[in-house]
């Protein structure tokens, strides 16, 4: 007599003709109750039908059950996009969804999500780094025509820049101005920076683990996925920040500025751009010569100024003041108080930033960047970014023996490991010492034999 088989909870297997078909249940859906069900046939005889109806209640037992689905790469980050936009950053989410809009979408975006395997990341990593680039150069396409037309005798005018290249006139002022100083822009390549594939990449790689998650996809196809090699002699160059002679002589010129106490801040504690915009009055106390950073920050978000709150959450410090940057930010306080008396109801006390135009509302985070750069040309110091001040006050921080917490903490790091990963490279000619002293070593050597 055969033995009949137990029965098991949530698994169906019959006979459909001369075939056999197994139905296994899922749990019920805890928010609507529905039960959904994962069916399969076409098997030759029960015991096969069993077999694979067994092996598919592991499955889902274990949580590894997708079902197939013709969910498309842009619907899930459309999706996805929405489900975090409420736990990032709106600077985050603004990168996330360019990111998405100018370089994922136009090559996957049609793709199947339950399509995109190891092999097709791999080829599209190598597609970014080779032909990438989809935003256009605006900035050469001017120059190009601008210097075209100085060449013939006839230099354009903002006007007729913007309107031969497809650009704001605003675009077209400040472009020109760039160029009158002497400030050429690069060329660009056609594939984009590692570093930009290398956050194309983490980004796929935090959403897929998402699609994991919540069973779209049977694996993260990021996780085993190949960035392109990086030509470490054709990459980008970190730029060299400032001797102690050049900071000088930028900061001579500087301290004429009507923002000399910003520029002398940024020069004494390598405060980021973002919490320079961001500080308030209430930020500096006078008497105790103390900055609170980072508590508000002002950053650029789809070409906007937005209040932020800050990096990381060691970003948010208090610092010390020397008595020279006391000095400044104090007779800065007073002609604000100036101003605002002057001006009274016109003043604009909304935006309550320390630093301000005289009618009180906050410079773009951008202005900032675009009057050091101006101060720079002007002192015709070497030409660095407004964030290499940072760098700068750092490595003179380092070199001068002051203490890597110290450093790490005035910062604002979340650790001395960020410190000394960014700036361990630069002990290049200080060094000296540890040279001399191998020779040393060896020079006895040699005369004991």
């Amino acid at each position: 007599m055969k033995r009949r088989r137990p029965r098991i909870p949530a698994v169906t297997v019959y006979a459909r003709g001369k075939r056999f078909s197994y139905i296994v249940y899922l749990e019920p859906d805890p928010l609507t109750g529905k039960r959904d069900r994962v069916y399969r046939g076409g098997f030759v005889d029960a015991e096969a039908a069993w077999a694979a109806a067994m092996k598919a209640k592991e499955t889902l037992d274990q949580g590894r059950h997708v079902a197939p689905s013709h969910r498309t790469v842009r619907a899930f980050f459309e999706e996805w996009l929405d489900a975090i936009s409420g736990t990032v950053k709106p600077t985050t989410l603004a990168n996330y969804t360019d990111y998405l809009n100018a370089y994922v979408y136009p090559v996957l975006g049609g793709r199947k999500l339950q399509n995109i395997t190891v092999p097709t990341l791999n080829k599209f990593y190598r597609h970014l780094r080779e032909a990438g680039r989809k935003k256009p150069d605006n900035n050469s396409r001017m120059y190009e025509y601008w210097l075209t037309g100085r060449v013939t005798g006839r230099a354009p005018g903002p006007s007729e820049i913007a309107t031969a290249c497809g650009t704001s006139i605003y675009a077209a002022q400040k472009a020109l101005s760039r160029y009158q100083r002497g400030r050429v822009p690069a060329t660009k390549s056609t594939g984009l920076a590692p570093k930009t594939v290398k956050n194309i990449h983490r980004l796929l790689h935090l959403a897929l683990k998402d699609a994991v998650a919540w069973h779209y996809i049977t694996y993260n196809p990021a996780e085993h996925a190949s960035l392109p090699r990086e030509d470490r002699r054709s990459g980008n160059v970190r730029p060299t920040p400032w001797t102690a002679e050049q900071l000088t002589t930028w900061l001579n010129l500087a301290l004429n500025d009507r923002y000399a106490a910003l520029w002398m801040l940024v020069a004494t504690t390598g405060i980021r751009r973002s919490e320079l915009a961001g500080l308030r009055p209430s930020d500096i106390d006078l008497e105790k010569r103390l900055a609170s950073v980072g508590d508000d920050t002002r950053v650029v978000v789809d070409g906007k100024a937005t209040e932020s709150d800050g990096k990381t959450p060691a970003s948010k410090r208090t610092i010390s003041l020397d008595e020279v940057t006391v000095t400044m930010l104090r007779a800065y306080l007073a002609m604000l108080h100036r101003e605002r008396e002057e001006l009274k109801d016109a003043y604009h006390d909304d935006d309550d930033r320390l630093f301000c135009y005289p009618d009180g509302h906050a410079p773009h985070p951008d202005t900032i960047t675009t009057m050091f750069n101006r101060l720079v040309d002007r002192a015709r110091a070497p030409r660095i970014r407004l964030h290499d001040v940072r760098h700068t006050y750092a490595t003179l921080s380092l070199d001068a023996g002051i203490d890597l917490k110290i450093v790490s903490d005035r910062l604002g790091h979340a650790n001395v490991h960020v410190t000394a990963q960014i700036y361990g490279h630069r002990s290049t000619g200080h060094d000296r010492q540890a040279a001399e002293t191998m020779a040393a070593i060896i020079r006895g050597e040699h005369r004991a034999e």
